[in-house]
């Protein structure tokens, strides 16, 4: 019998390449259910093509048009839909490509039917990392993996004991600001932003690459992943993105993981696991890459990834009040309406405001997400009217 998917976000970059991954895969993978945002028409193109019978798009508008222009299927809107769509699909794994903190609530709804979950969304752990993980053990559904980084890591620790890890290493390409200045970025465009060296992704993606948020998500995400202490897990900046993380062992062995950067490796690795299949990807030829560079990450221009640390240590509804304030000051970016570096300023801001209080439920969370909303919002008016 061929696993089941659901795949959550298919009309963005993870989604339409982890489609590109079912067809390659011989009848190994169905898919059985579709969601995205508002992008209605090309999910119903992509329902069409993989002969899907359910989708959900969280936009109840986008869902009562696609309902209008199919009728071969099922159209569910709203994110009680989405959940609908997870827990009614009869689905094996759920790949979560939703982008943000709207990721959350599939997480959960997959989890708590034991389901289990290809994890691209790394802001269901960066907000409730503790409570899902939680979930998790308690329902007995795996969560794999899918950010490069992140998958890396799982393959490196698949065969290593508890207490021989010294450190986890994390690397960065640095995007497309590697080795400016705070001042060289002071008139930075959206455009300028949006060309990140190595990888194509979503415009807020990229945008977190820029400013390094992505990294200090993926610190957070790491942490609740694999059950590593703050202190013992490092950034690392490597332009070359060849080498996709590294495990530093107690016996003073050092293990990376290197590859061309491709998204359908890491997918592959998630939705077949824990088998593995060929991937038509390059063999990596060191001989033609010639040098591997790394270089500290520069926690002082780019602050992102300072505040991403301090908001992780400090805990409880610090890293939602981080992520939530990120979120509202990237599109608030995207849309011209804040420069650059006060990205780092809004957020640092928010929490300064708000602080960290303990987290007792998955609706503390939310309450926590939307008091940190407000702030921002404030902040970014502000400034747009300085």
């Amino acid at each position: 019998m061929p696993r089941r998917l659901a795949i959550l976000g298919s009309t963005g970059s993870i989604g339409v390449q982890a489609l590109d991954v079912v067809s390659r895969a011989g009848g190994e993978l169905s898919v059985v259910a579709l969601s995205a945002a508002t992008a209605w028409e090309p999910l119903l193109e992509q329902a069409k093509r993989f002969c899907v019978e359910r989708i959900a798009l969280s936009d109840p508008d986008a869902a009562a048009l696609a309902a209008e222009s199919w009728t071969e299927g099922e159209v569910l809107g709203g994110p009680d839909g989405l959940v609908r769509l997870i827990t009614e699909c009869g689905c094996d794994m759920v790949l979560n490509a939703i982008v943000g903190s709207a990721g959350l609530v599939p997480t959960v709804a997959a989890l708590g039917e034991g389901i289990d979950l290809a994890l691209a969304n790394k802001e269901s752990l960066v907000v409730g990392g503790e409570l899902v993980t939680q979930l998790a053990q308690a329902t007995g559904a795996t969560i794999i993996p899918v950010d490069s980084e992140h998958s890396a890591l799982h393959q490196l620790l698949a065969a290593e004991r508890p207490g021989t890890v010294d450190r986890l290493i994390l690397t960065a390409s640095g995007g497309p600001f590697r080795g400016r200045t705070a001042a060289e970025l002071d008139d930075v465009t959206v455009e300028q932003a949006l060309a990140h060296p190595t990888w194509a992704m979503g415009g807020k993606i990229t945008i977190d690459s820029a400013t390094l948020m992505n990294k200090g998500l993926e610190l957070i995400e790491a942490h609740y992943l694999f059950g590593t202490p703050y202190e013992q897990i490092d950034i690392v900046v490597h332009p070359q993105s060849i080498i996709h993380s590294l495990v530093q062992l107690c016996d003073g062995a050092t293990l990376a993981h290197l590859g061309y950067p491709d998204m359908r490796v890491p997918i592959s690795y998630a939705v077949h696991y824990p088998e593995r299949v060929d991937v038509p990807v390059k063999a990596l030829d060191l001989v033609e890459l010639g040098a591997l560079t790394f270089e500290p990450a520069d926690t002082t221009t780019f602050a992102c990834v300072r505040l991403a640390r301090e908001a992780a240590i400090a805990g409880g509804t610090a890293p939602c009040t981080l992520n939530a304030a990120n979120e509202v000051a990237v599109y608030a970016f995207l849309g011209g309406r804040l420069r650059f570096l006060d990205i780092a300023a809004v957020i640092e801001e928010t929490l300064a405001e708000l602080g960290a209080a303990p987290v007792h439920s998955f609706e503390s969370l939310g309450h926590a997400d939307a008091a940190a909303r407000r702030v921002a919002d404030a902040l970014v008016q502000a400034r747009a009217t300085a």
